[in-house]
């Protein structure tokens, strides 16, 4: 389908054919995939509310954590991990930005442990608006795109598992 800009018009052109913009709510859920959050900006931002991914927002908890305490097996890095987690995923995701503000600004980190905790910290201020997942609970809106990959999953298996779609040998064909 070629690069994320060939992409847009084609995704717009679907779009406006389901006619998106008269269903009564379109929600956006993405994970942090290369272009996706500017296909949303192009496309749906108008019209769209927009959720980051959790358990990629997680993962991204995750990395933080690793470099605080180099290993994110430990108990404690584990301890720092779930308590990120747990606010993140019930309405406290002011704090959890706020402490990596916080760590990012204490000195106690240099180099790649640093810079990592800076990326983070700036993933999630510019997801701001996306991970409010709380609210979106309440809402009713999926938190994670687990169940769409899965859907994807199970019809690709089904189209190339399906009778009669097996491969063939050139060597056994009639």
């Amino acid at each position: 389908m070629g690069d994320i800009d060939q992409f847009i018009p084609l995704l717009h052109l679907e779009a406006r054919k389901q006619d998106f913009e008269s269903a009564p709510s379109v929600i956006w859920l993405s994970d942090g995939g290369r272009g996706f959050w500017r296909v949303y900006r192009t496309l749906f931002s108008h019209c769209a509310v927009a959720v980051l991914d959790f358990f990629h927002a997680a993962g991204h908890l995750a990395r933080a954590t690793k470099a605080m305490f180099g290993d994110a097996r430990s108990a404690q890095a584990q301890a720092w991990f779930r308590r990120w987690r747990h606010q993140l995923r019930h309405g406290q995701h002011l704090l959890v930005l706020r402490s990596l503000t916080m760590l990012i600004h204490s000195q106690l980190f240099t180099g790649k442990s640093f810079t990592t905790l800076l990326q983070v910290q700036a993933y999630f201020q510019r997801h701001l608006r996306h991970i409010q997942y709380r609210h979106f609970e309440q809402l009713q809106i999926p938190l994670g795109s687990g169940m769409v990959e899965s859907a994807c999953k199970w019809l690709i298996q089904q189209r190339f598992k399906g009778v009669g779609m097996g491969s063939m040998s050139p060597l056994h064909s009639n």
